[in-house]
C-alpha cells in the first residue's frame, strides 16, 4: 500500500464535490478496489468513501419495479428482495462469503463492471435502469465492455431500478477459490419477453444471449436452448481456469439450469 487521503462524506452532494479533486477516486465496499491498491494497480491520491451515505442504502418496491440504493450491501439485498424478486436474492446470497456480502455494495459492483461480477447479468436480463447523481442510463447502454461503463469521471451510481420479472433465476459455475463465476447466467421471464444476461465468459464483459432470449420467448423451457449454437468461443475468456470453448459450452449449460430453476 501507499499513503493517500480519505474523505468520508455524508451526502451524495458532498461526495460529488469531493470527487472533483485531482486524482480522487470513490470507494464503496472496497472489495475490488482495496486488492487493486495493494497490488499497486491503482494509485489515487484521495479516496472518497461512500459507505457513510445513508441516503443510498435502501430496498423498496415501486409498483412493478424494485428500487435499490447504490450503497446497499449484498447481504441486505439477499434478505430484503427474497419475497418480491427471488432470482436477485439468490444471486446476492451467493456472492463471495459473509464478510464480502456485508461490505460489498451493488453500486460498487455496477460501477466497476468486473467481467465476472454477478449483478451486471441481472441488470441486462431485466432491462434495469442505472441512476446516477446526473442522469438515468438503460443497462443496454451502460455496460460498454470489460471494466468499461457509460459513467463519466466523478459520476456516482446512486440507484438501480429493476423491473420485476414473473420468473427469474441466476446460475453460476464457480471458480472455487474466488467464488467468482467462470460463467454466470441470469434468466428473467416477463409477460412479453425473456432476458438472458451472461457474465464471466466474454472478453467484452457482460452480454445478452439474444438467440436464447428469442427461443425462450416462444417456449420458456430448458429444452428450448438445446438446439442453439453456443456463443462464439473466439470471443470467450481463455485462461488457466478454462478455455474459451469450455466457457462457451458452460453458457448453454448454465442457461438451461437457470430456466429450470425459474420454472
Amino acid at each position: 500500500m501507499y499513503s493517500f487521503d480519505i474523505e468520508r462524506p455524508k451526502s451524495v452532494a458532498d461526495a460529488v464535490a469531493a470527487l472533483g479533486a485531482d486524482e480522487a477516486q470513490p470507494i464503496a465496499g472496497g472489495q475490488t478496489l482495496i486488492p487493486t491498491l495493494k497490488q499497486r494497480l491503482a494509485s489515487p491520491s484521495k479516496l472518497v468513501a461512500l459507505s457513510g451515505i445513508e441516503e443510498m442504502k435502501y430496498v423498496r418496491r415501486d409498483g412493478d419495479t424494485l428500487v435499490i440504493g447504490g450503497g446497499t450491501t449484498h447481504g441486505t439485498i439477499a434478505r430484503e428482495t427474497a419475497e418480491h424478486f427471488p432470482g436477485l436474492a439468490g444471486l446476492a446470497a451467493r456472492i463471495g462469503d459473509p464478510a464480502v456480502r456485508n461490505r460489498g455494495t451493488i453500486g460498487g459492483s455496477i460501477a466497476n463492471n468486473d467481467p465476472s461480477a454477478c449483478y451486471p447479468s441481472a441488470a441486462l436480463a431485466c432491462g434495469a435502469t442505472i441512476v446516477t447523481d446526473k442522469r438515468e442510463i438503460a443497462a443496454d447502454d451502460y455496460f460498454q465492455g470489460m471494466f468499461m461503463t457509460a459513467l463519466e469521471e466523478g459520476e456516482i451510481v446512486t440507484e438501480i431500478r429493476f423491473p420485476i420479472p414473473e420468473k427469474s433465476a441466476y446460475m453460476k459455475f464457480e471458480q472455487i477459490a474466488s467464488r467468482f463465476p467462470l460463467v454466470g447466467v441470469f434468466v428473467a421471464k416477463f409477460a412479453d419477453k425473456v432476458g438472458v444476461g451472461v457474465t464471466g465468459a466474454s472478453n467484452d464483459g457482460v452480454f445478452r444471449w439474444s438467440e436464447a432470449e428469442q427461443a425462450l420467448g416462444s417456449n420458456f423451457a430448458a429444452d428450448a436452448v438445446s438446439g442453439l449454437t453456443a456463443p462464439d468461443a473466439s470471443d470467450m475468456i481463455s485462461d488457466l481456469h478454462g478455455t474459451g470453448a469450455y466457457r462457451a459450452h458452460l453458457v448453454g449449460v448454465m442457461t438451461k439450469r437457470a430456466v429450470a430453476a425459474a420454472s
